[in-house]
């Protein structure tokens, strides 16, 4: 069984309490924070700002992860550095260099990641994979919560699992991500599931007795 590395996307996290959210979930042993940053223009909406990453980070230990959906996501690398973020994902359709930018990320002592959509083709990045630690792979379009779970993508995730071995990376899915994806899709090879409200947030059961389970599947 692949180990799984649970991340919870804090945009479905409840606001009115923020530090209180993090301390929840780092004591029901989540293993990295995620954390979406949107610009408007990549994608056609706005995530979290500066301040909830430096209220997150102040909170835990734990790791935390950007997921840049912006434009020119380059610009930004030694930012995020600064506010202690751990592991840093871009979208290659974002940035006019973005090997450039990957190894901005490594130099700086930071994971590299990039996030592929649902319609980008593994073969299309497939010169950056050699650069990157973690390899996030999009089941829905990114914005937006709530969506649907994008079948299609399974065989793309299939491709990637067959290509783990030769590049390093490990793989990480984001998207509607529930309790059956994660049994069926840890299978297949994949290691981190970012989750959302389809299997950690809004349910009556505590974090702690949610992730015991998860992890179990």
């Amino acid at each position: 069984m692949t180990e799984k590395y649970i991340c919870p996307s804090m945009m479905c996290a409840n606001f009115d309490n923020l530090k209180d959210e993090v301390s929840k979930l780092d004591e029901a042993g989540i293993d990295i924070f995620h954390i979406d940053i949107m610009d408007g223009q990549f994608v056609p909406n706005y995530g979290m700002g500066l301040q909830d990453i430096q209220s997150i980070r102040r909170s835990t230990n734990k790791k935390i992860d950007v997921h840049l959906m912006t434009m020119n996501p380059g610009n930004y690398i030694d930012l995020f550095v600064d506010l202690g973020v751990d592991i840093i994902y871009i979208h290659p359709e974002s940035e006019i260099h973005p090997a450039r930018t990957l190894s901005k990320i490594k130099e700086a002592g930071k994971i590299s990641g990039i996030a592929i959509n649902p319609g980008t083709s593994l073969s299309s990045v497939k010169d950056l994979l050699n650069l990157i630690d973690y390899l996030m792979i999009m089941t829905v379009n990114p914005g937006f919560a709530g969506q649907k779970y994008l079948d299609y993508v399974d065989e793309k995730i299939e491709e990637a699992v067959k290509l783990k071995e030769k590049y390093h990376y490990k793989i990480f899915v984001d998207g509607a991500i529930s309790p059956e994806k994660i049994e069926n899709l840890s299978k297949k090879g994949v290691e981190g599931f970012v989750l959302g409200t389809s299997s950690l947030f809004g349910k009556e059961k505590s974090y702690s007795e949610i992730i015991l389970e998860l992890r179990a599947l």
